[in-house]
């Protein structure tokens, strides 16, 4: 069974995050999996539009902690190294010529939550939740592209607390444009999509092209390599917190360092 599982149907290609036992957790190998899969559909002109969801009513809940643990990441020039893979990932979604539309289920959160805002489009279930937690374990968000799409005050709530959202207030931020029921996602994202690609190719990538390079005149791809830098030297950064959280993973399991987590900031619920 792959990580990442892709099919193609009547122009649309739909990538599938596939690991539902983890939360489909973003561990390395997904994360290079999913960034080929764009790059194929990039490339391939029976495809129109890209679907990026997850397996199993979850779309992701972020990047794999205990994976990040194991490997024994230490140095700010190691971190750097890592998290340029996953920045690559958001970003390659981002830059893509390819109009693309995240389609949330259940959890979306930390880099699976910048995934899904680097998505052109987000159509959510009404028991999707959103948020990036990073702050609650010593780390921080990996993709800063938050602030480009909610504002500076949400932004500063959100990264700065680890508070998660529910669909409602999701759409009604900004962060989401539409919530339908579980049943329905799939069909809402491929009538949008269909809807998207009646429009010729070449047209779509010249309007794509065009408003990717308005965000950057902005500012977001330059905020994005900033914060990759300050992301490296801050998971690198000593807090005995986040050494006891670390230490909690790698004796003890993932699940007993999330409910230290949780017994200082409460349960991400919402």
């Amino acid at each position: 069974m792959s990580v990442v599982e892709t099919k193609i149907e009547d122009g649309i290609g739909w990538i599938t995050l596939n690991r539902p036992k983890k939360l489909n957790a973003l561990a390395a190998e997904v994360v290079a999996g999913a960034r080929q899969a764009v790059a194929d559909m990039e490339k391939n002109d029976d495809v129109k539009v890209i679907v990026l969801r997850g397996a199993e009513g979850n779309f992701s809940v972020g990047y794999d902690i205990a994976q990040e643990v194991e490997m024994g990441l230490a140095r700010p020039e190691d971190w750097h190294a890592a998290l340029s893979n996953n920045v690559g990932l958001s970003m390659a979604v981002f830059s893509c010529t390819k109009p693309t539309i995240g389609a949330v289920d259940g959890w979306c959160l930390a880099g699976a939550c910048e995934l899904a805002m680097a998505c052109d489009m987000i159509i959510a279930t009404d028991r999707a939740k959103f948020g990036e937690p990073e702050i609650r374990f010593g780390s921080g968000p990996v993709t800063l592209l938050m602030p480009f799409i909610l504002g500076q005050k949400k932004t500063m709530e959100l990264l700065l607390t680890g508070d998660t959202v529910d669909a409602a207030t999701a759409l009604e931020i900004g962060l989401v444009n539409r919530v339908v029921a579980p049943e329905d996602l799939e069909a809402t994202v491929n009538t949008l999509a269909q809807k998207i690609a009646l429009t010729p190719l070449v047209i779509l990538r010249l309007t794509k092209t065009a408003l990717v390079r308005a965000y950057e005149a902005m500012g977001l791809r330059t905020a994005v390599h900033a914060n990759l830098d300050i992301a490296a030297t801050l998971n690198a950064a000593e807090a005995p917190e986040k050494a006891q959280f670390q230490e909690l993973v790698r004796t003890k399991g993932l699940r007993e360092a999330l409910n230290f987590r949780d017994e200082r900031y409460g349960k991400l619920t919402v």
